[in-house]
């Protein structure tokens, strides 16, 4: 007597297999642009806690001036001498630009205002709709 499968067992199999799929999949596709968006809101708290030190510092270096948000956005503000890089546009750019969140045009980086200290992620990718918010 042979053992083995019939042919609607394994058809059977195949059918759920596929079936677990597809419900499965949906979840996984949606990893890397959360990724994304996490590695963003990283790379975006790390520029704020530099801003963020620079006015602290100058508020202890300068006690009888108004204290000031840095005039630029630069890498000498890091620890590491790099700006974080924005990973969202897929450019890759850590370039900044300055001006208000109106200047965001999706040209990858970021936009500082100096006036406010505030940091915008440089994206108008649509996926990412409170990116201007975070």
């Amino acid at each position: 007597m042979k053992r083995g499968f019939t042919l609607i067992e394994l058809v059977m199999v195949i059918v759920i297999l596929g079936i677990l799929a597809a419900t499965a999949l949906p979840r996984f596709m949606d990893l890397s642009s959360k990724a994304k968006e996490s590695a963003a809101k990283g790379a975006l708290g790390g520029i704020r806690a530099a801003v963020a030190i620079y006015y602290a510092s100058d508020a202890v270096t300068n006690p009888n001036n108004p204290t000031h948000y840095p005039p630029t956005l630069d890498s000498s503000l890091f620890a590491d001498n790099q700006v974080p890089n924005e990973p969202i546009t897929g450019t890759g750019s850590n370039l900044v630009t300055a001006g208000t969140a109106a200047a965001v045009t999706g040209s990858g980086g970021w936009v500082y205002d100096a006036s406010t200290g505030k940091v915008w992620l440089n994206s108008t990718n649509t996926s990412y709709p409170n990116a201007s918010n975070w």
